[in-house]
C-alpha cells in the first residue's frame, strides 16, 4: 500500500522524499517522465543543481542555499532509485559507502592517530590514502581517476595537481606568468592566419597555463571566474540603468559612451 500519510508529513524528512522517489519511479502509477529517465539523462541536472548551490554561496542567499541543497539531494536520490530498480545498490548503500569512506580517512578523528599535526599533513595523509584507493581500483597512474566530466578548468587543476606531486610543475610563479606570455604570443600568431582548429588549441593551451597560475596563487578559478561573471553583469545592469534615465538602450549608445559609464559603475562601487 502507498504510504501517503508519509508523503504528506510535512516533518517526514529523508524518509519521506526517499517514499516520494519511490512513488515518482512507480513503473504503474508514476510519473511517465520520472519513470523514463536514466542516469545519463538526470545527470546534466545534478550538474546544474550542484552549481546553483554554488551560486547561491555565491551571493550568500542562505534561504535559497536550503532550496538549492535540497534539489542537489533530491539528485543523489533519483540516481540511488534508478540504481535500486535497476538491482544495482540502493541509498542506503550510497550513505554507508560515504559513511566508511570518511571514517577511513581521518583516522586522526575516528581512530587511533593523533589530531596534533597540521593541515599540510592532514593533507599529505588524505592524499596518500586517495592515492592507496586509486591503487587498489588499478588506477596506477598519475592522472588516473580525474574525471573526464568536470568542468574543464577545475580539471585542468586536477590534473595539474597530481603531476606537481610527482615533481612535474614549475617552482617558481614567475615561470608560469613567463608560459603565460610565451602562450599568449602563439595563440596572436594562431590568429592571424592559421586555421580554427589550431587556433582553438592555442587559446586552450593558455586557458590551461592560466589555471596553473591560479593553483600557484591559491586562487579557485572557477569561482574567481564567477565572480568576475557577476562584475560584469552588475557594471553592464548599471550601464543600462543610466542609459534608461536618458530614455534610450544599449543599442542607441556608442562604445565611447558606455564605456565612460563603465567606469563610472566602477567608480560607484568602490
Amino acid at each position: 500500500m502507498p504510504d501517503d500519510a508519509l508523503i504528506h508529513d510535512p516533518k517526514g524528512g529523508m524518509a519521506r522524499l526517499r517514499e516520494i522517489m519511490r512513488r515518482l519511479r512507480d513503473p504503474e502509477t508514476g510519473c511517465p517522465w520520472d519513470i523514463e529517465q536514466d542516469f545519463g539523462t538526470i545527470a546534466p541536472y545534478t550538474i546544474e543543481e550542484a552549481y546553483e548551490v554554488a551560486d547561491a554561496i555565491e551571493r550568500e542567499a542562505w534561504d535559497e542555499l536550503r532550496d538549492e541543497l535540497g534539489d542537489l539531494l533530491f539528485q543523489s536520490v533519483f540516481h540511488a532509485q534508478i540504481a535500486e530498480d535497476r538491482g544495482l545498490f540502493d541509498f542506503e548503500d550510497v550513505a554507508n559507502a560515504i559513511a566508511d569512506k570518511m571514517v577511513e580517512r581521518h583516522p586522526h578523528v575516528f581512530g587511533a592517530e593523533s589530531r596534533d599535526k597540521s593541515a599540510e599533513q592532514q593533507t599529505r595523509d588524505w592524499e596518500a590514502v586517495k592515492a592507496a584507493e586509486r591503487a587498489a581500483k588499478a588506477q596506477t597512474g598519475v592522472l588516473d581517476g580525474v574525471a573526464v566530466g568536470l568542468p574543464a578548468l577545475l580539471r585542468a587543476m586536477k590534473l595539474q595537481k597530481r603531476a606537481a606531486r610527482v615533481g612535474f610543475d614549475w617552482p617558481e610563479t614567475t615561470q608560469v606568468l613567463d608560459k603565460i606570455v610565451e602562450e599568449a604570443g602563439e595563440l596572436t600568431e594562431a590568429a592571424q592566419d592559421l586555421p580554427q582548429d589550431k587556433i582553438e588549441e592555442e587559446m586552450g593551451d593558455l586557458l590551461f597555463v592560466m589555471a596553473n597560475l591560479a593553483r600557484h596563487l591559491k586562487v579557485d578559478p572557477e569561482q574567481a571566474l564567477r565572480r568576475a561573471n557577476a562584475k560584469f553583469v552588475r557594471r553592464f545592469t548599471r550601464i543600462e540603468a543610466l542609459l534608461a534615465e536618458a530614455g534610450r538602450r544599449p543599442e542607441d549608445s556608442t562604445l565611447e559612451e558606455m564605456d565612460g559609464l563603465w567606469n563610472r559603475a566602477k567608480v560607484e562601487e568602490r
